[in-house]
């Protein structure tokens, strides 16, 4: 028999009260006009994603489809691997359901539910925030093999094998990673006084909170996340699934990992992202309280600055999105991206935007190809649409540069351009000029290479510049037709110049301070089209190592911008031996950099798409920063970057990085020139003070800069 209509509501209403089942929801589908998204920049967007591997894109915004996008074979609906979002959708979520329910609470020491640790000095110090922001010290599970290249996780020797092989069938090892994480990964450092990625200190994670389910009616985190979550927010069982499919039982425990293996379709994550947008709120019933929803997405105040499994905007690591926006993040840059100033969520699956990138640079692609497109197709928005593109987050200890006056800037040099400059062994300073002629007394004639020595100080009074003559180094030519210095060194006594638009580079020597030059008849194969040296004190003083650091936009041509720095290194010793160099291929996951001697295979030392183009990089040694000045190559000056653009100062704590943006600007106040860079000979004591050298307004440009240093927090 028929029930009337009337009773069928009446029923499901009552069902909702009793089972405390939320209102079921779906989304609206609309134009991304119709909330003030961009329908062109969000195409360009998902055109230029689809290009790059991915296999979902959904936009959603005020709880409306703007722009959904899915290669073949593939759905809102259809499962995808998740990698390490399962941090956040399966561990970030199951801490703020623990949270909300009184069963943990943050900076309690989960030895109270690990009692293994309870009588380990440092473990037992080791709190739930330590854990979900990777900063209790507990070992990761990865390793690298002579080469840094990857290997097959099952591959891995020891414990770091056995914790990915405790999935394995067919041959499963002794303990499983539970147990492994718990006695066996090492502790490298006190908890929470460095930033340490872990994926044993996540699974612990999943430890404590199974262990504080004990007594409840979910007693892991699957059924957790299921009648808690997913049931009520409308995610059918078929379109997600977590922890590889498994349940480990340790002491008594039903253990479910949360570091990796979930798969949800992207409307899966997305409703997952909406209840966090909502703070625990599906419809009008609390699921979670907004309080536990906000410890856990939210800056959790360690060294990370990310939330419990959620990676947060604190630092700007999500680019031009709002601070508060937070993330969840997974190999193969798996996104699920949540901005609740501008109640957006986006879902991206697929595989590598740029397989050739490495851990730091991997966030790079994620905010020049898609947090920044997507913030740019907000249009009701003025301070995102204003916001400048940085390629990297804002220095933590530097604020901004302040720079003299325009009419304080020296210049001296008229019509002449370039000047990479080294300090060398008798306290000069030695550099190079493009299509000019040089200080006064200028040359007889116009030099496309040319050189000169400086002498005394760096105000518009006190040092002194003079040309340096060289029958073996001077050549003509205009422009890109004639060779120029991109580079200057000087190592123990020997002045080294890379020389561009040789066919490639080209490596020049003189022992005798620049009077006499022998030539090498190699060049490297591909890029480094303009070589620039990492300069350090005097005469190479201050150096960090033995070697020699080259950088250069990867490219052929010192005319064609890339989208990406490159970086080789050399004994000291050999720089004139082409069969010395290796060539920097990636950080791993520990930031540490992996070499390799085959140039094709060659990585991104920075990354600003389409905007590499000439630089200078120099060590400050009162600051203990490398200082890199990247000029943009676009100008809209007849004239090009020497009377109108912009530049960027990155600065970090090793040559190669992770680098953090010090200064930057698509439209300096004055030309930013075509090359710059900080002499470390006119840099204060404290590395505070710095000259700025540059071809602004085709001279030899000096202008005077502070450091703003960020108060201590």
């Amino acid at each position: 028999m028929k029930l009337p209509l009337i009773v069928v509501v009446f029923l499901w209403l009552i069902g909702n009260q009793l089972w405390g089942l939320a209102p079921r929801f779906e989304w609206s589908i609309s134009t991304p006009e119709s909330q003030a998204m961009s329908s062109e920049k969000l195409k360009a967007l998902s055109d230029e994603l689809q290009n790059r591997g991915t296999k979902a894109f959904l936009v959603i915004r005020n709880d409306t489809i703007v722009h959904e996008w899915y290669a073949e074979g593939h759905s809102r609906t259809k499962k995808h691997y998740t990698a390490s979002m399962a941090k956040a959708l399966v561990g970030g979520v199951s801490v703020a359901i623990a949270l909300s329910d009184d069963l943990v609470d943050l900076d309690d020491p989960v030895a109270n539910l690990i009692p293994e640790w309870k009588a380990d000095p440092l473990k037992s110090r080791i709190t739930l925030r330590h854990l979900g922001s990777h900063t209790s010290g507990i070992q990761d599970a990865k390793i690298r093999d002579e080469t840094g290249g990857a290997i097959n996780q099952n591959d891995f020797p020891g414990w770091e094998g056995d914790f990915w092989r405790w999935r394995s069938i067919e041959n499963p090892p002794k303990q499983d990673a539970f147990t492994l994480s718990r006695d066996v990964a090492p502790l490298l450092f006190d908890p929470g006084s460095d930033l340490h990625y872990s994926n044993p200190g996540i699974a612990m994670l999943s430890y404590a909170v199974t262990a504080s389910l004990r007594q409840t009616e979910n007693q892991d985190v699957r059924s957790l996340l299921k009648h808690r979550v997913m049931d009520p927010i409308g995610v059918p069982e078929e379109e997600w699934s977590c922890g590889y499919g498994k349940t480990v039982e340790v002491n008594g425990l039903p253990i479910v990992a949360n570091w990796g293996g979930g798969n949800y379709s992207a409307n899966a994550a997305a409703r997952v992202a909406r209840l966090m947008l909502k703070e625990g709120n599906w419809e009008g019933k609390q699921l979670i309280s907004a309080e536990a929803v906000r410890s856990t997405v939210a800056d959790a105040g360690t060294a990370m600055h990310g939330g419990i499994g959620w990676w947060t905007n604190s630092e700007g690591h999500l680019g031009k999105a709002p601070a508060e926006a937070y993330c969840g993040l997974g190999a193969g840059n798996q996104v699920v991206l949540v901005v609740p100033k501008l109640n957006l969520i986006m879902v991206r699956n697929g595989s590598s935007l740029e397989p050739s990138l490495g851990f730091d640079a991997g966030s790079s692609i994620l905010r020049q190809v898609l947090f920044n497109p997507l913030m740019d197709a907000i249009t009701d928005q003025e301070e995102i649409k204003s916001a400048p593109n940085l390629p990297y987050p804002p220095s933590r200890i530097i604020e901004t540069i302040t720079w003299a006056r325009p009419d304080l800037i020296t210049r001296k040099a008229q019509g002449s351009d370039n000047w990479p400059i080294t300090w060398g062994d008798d306290d000069a300073l030695y550099t190079a000029y493009g299509d000019g002629w040089g200080f006064d007394p200028i040359v007889e004639k116009k030099l496309s290479l040319g050189l000169a020595r400086i002498t005394g100080g760096s105000s518009q009074s006190n040092f002194r510049a003079e040309n340096l003559r060289s029958e073996t180094a001077e050549k003509i030519g205009q422009g890109a037709n004639g060779p120029k210095a991109s580079g200057m060194l000087m190592i123990d006594g020997v002045l080294y110049m890379w020389v561009r638009n040789t066919g490639n580079s080209q490596l020049a020597w003189s022992k005798d301070h620049g009077k006499s030059w022998t030539w090498e008849d190699w060049k490297f194969e591909t890029s480094f089209g303009a070589p620039t040296f990492l300069n350090f004190g005097k005469n190479y003083e201050g150096a960090r190592d033995e070697f020699v650091y080259i950088y250069s936009q990867d490219s052929d041509s010192a005319y064609d911008p890339s989208d990406r720095q490159v970086l080789a290194r050399v004994p000291k010793g050999s720089i004139t031996d082409r069969k010395a160099y290796t060539f920097f291929r990636n950080l791993d996951y520990l930031n540490e950099p992996v070499w390799t001697s085959d140039i094709t295979k060659r990585g991104p030392v920075f990354v600003h798409y389409n905007n590499c183009y000439r630089s200078g990089i120099t060590y400050n040694s009162g600051l203990q920063r490398y200082l890199w000045c990247q000029i943009l190559p676009q100008s809209s000056h007849q004239g090009g970057t020497r009377f109108q653009g912009g530049f960027g100062v990155y600065k970090s704590t090793e040559p190669w990085g992770p680098w953090r943006t010090v200064f930057f600007t698509e439209n300096w106040d004055v030309g930013p020139g075509e090359t710059s860079s900080f002499p470390t000979k006119w840099m204060s004591p404290d590395g505070k003070t710095l000259q700025l050298v540059f071809s602004g307004d085709d001279f030899f440009s000096i202008r005077k800069a502070e450091l703003l240093m960020r108060p201590p927090k």
